[in-house]
């Protein structure tokens, strides 16, 4: 917590008083070579991700120039990227590239179009199942996570937009359409958190390949991950009206499992009654700007409205704390949760409970600054 006489005032809205707050307890340890936590990895890009679409609502330069600045101590002039290796083949190194299309295209500096590029040759030779989706990682061989649609298809998409590349299309929606039909479980409409292709994982079932549970920030990545594809992908794509639906299949089973009485979702989405289960912040923020931004581009009509600002205000009333300063927290984040690489990620509901809850985490952040983001569009269009 903070002890600053920095004043953030309350008529603000939310996604800058976050971002605000984010700001100050970071200030500029995210920076390469300036904490352990100044790497080139997911969170930093989801933070500096939400904080970038925050700076394109609000036009305040302030925000920007922060993403930049950080991102500046990555980027060296011949595009390579402090920290970063593309023979790691980590699907989430990608995520911390979305940042350097806005930086491009404001700057029109060289540097962000070679890093896009050494990126995009990652995905270029990334390893792939035999069905043509994405590994997880390297050590993680023929296994699809949902995590990794969003860590690395929207950046796939937006390179093929930007760089007038659309035979990565089918790609990229096969690859959806792919890790959505093996992890569906019929019953419920949701997913499961791992697929493995080969089925011999000690989390995988011996039929399926599918891991045990439904983990809320693993399909919390899947929708937001398609739903920023939907951005990119052109309006005539053949698969188009199928990556729509799958969105909406998935919302719709999501949302019946929502805690009524708060508007929030569950750590393991489908076992809210059981001991040890909580109301998690991340997946809850996911689900708000997957559906924020459903109705505002009009995959969802208006009746989930009604839906999606209850869940908002229960992260509000129930996962924000505010300091007297001003400054705000988000509790109740799941700090980590994966599968196989550790003994106890066995993907039962025991692991997902056992990881440990923290305040701030940038997963965490970067959710709740891109669901009050999409919310504040709603409600100020």
């Amino acid at each position: 917590m903070s002890n600053s006489k920095l004043t953030i005032p309350e008529n603000l809205k939310w996604s800058e008083r976050m971002v605000l707050s984010a700001i100050h307890r970071r200030k500029n340890t995210l920076a390469y070579g300036k904490s352990e936590k100044g790497i080139w990895d997911y969170t930093t890009g989801l933070l500096l991700l939400g904080i970038l679409k925050v700076w394109e609502k609000t036009s305040n330069n302030i925000y920007f120039n922060y993403v930049k600045n950080i991102i500046d101590s990555f980027i060296n002039d011949n595009g390579t990227i402090n920290g970063y290796k593309v023979e790691e083949y980590n699907i989430d190194n990608i995520n911390c590239g979305k940042t350097l299309f806005p930086l491009y295209k404001v700057t029109n500096d060289g540097k962000y179009k070679k890093a896009i590029f050494l990126l995009m040759k990652q995905l270029e030779t990334h390893p792939r199942i035999e069905q043509g989706g994405f590994w997880h990682k390297k050590i993680y061989p023929y296994q699809m996570w949902l995590d990794g649609i969003y860590m690395g298809l929207p950046f796939y998409a937006e390179f093929a937009k930007t760089f007038n590349k659309p035979e990565g299309f089918d790609d990229i929606t096969n690859q959806i359409i792919l890790i959505e039909k093996h992890t569906k479980d019929n019953k419920t409409g949701l997913l499961y958190h791992g697929w493995d292709e080969k089925k011999i994982q000690v989390w995988a079932d011996k039929n399926t390949g599918c891991s045990r549970n439904f983990w809320g920030r693993a399909i919390g990545w899947f929708v937001i991950g398609v739903i920023d594809v939907l951005d990119f992908l052109p309006a005539d794509h053949e698969n188009r009206s199928v990556i729509i639906d799958i969105l909406k299949n998935t919302m719709n089973a999501v949302i019946n499992f929502m805690d009524k009485a708060t508007g929030l979702w569950y750590q393991v989405l489908d076992q809210g009654n059981r001991e040890g289960n909580y109301l998690e912040s991340s997946a809850s923020c996911m689900f708000v700007y997957a559906l924020s931004k459903g109705l505002r581009k009009g995959f969802f009509n208006d009746e989930y409205e009604k839906i999606v600002l209850k869940s908002f205000k229960g992260i509000i009333e129930h996962l924000i704390e505010i300091e007297s300063n001003g400054i705000i927290n988000l509790k109740n984040i799941c700090q980590v949760a994966g599968l196989g690489g550790k003994d106890k990620r066995d993907g039962s509901y025991e692991y997902y409970i056992s990881e440990p809850k923290v305040t701030n985490d940038r997963k965490g952040i970067g959710s709740f600054i891109f669901a009050a983001n999409e919310i504040e569009k709603i409600l100020n269009p």
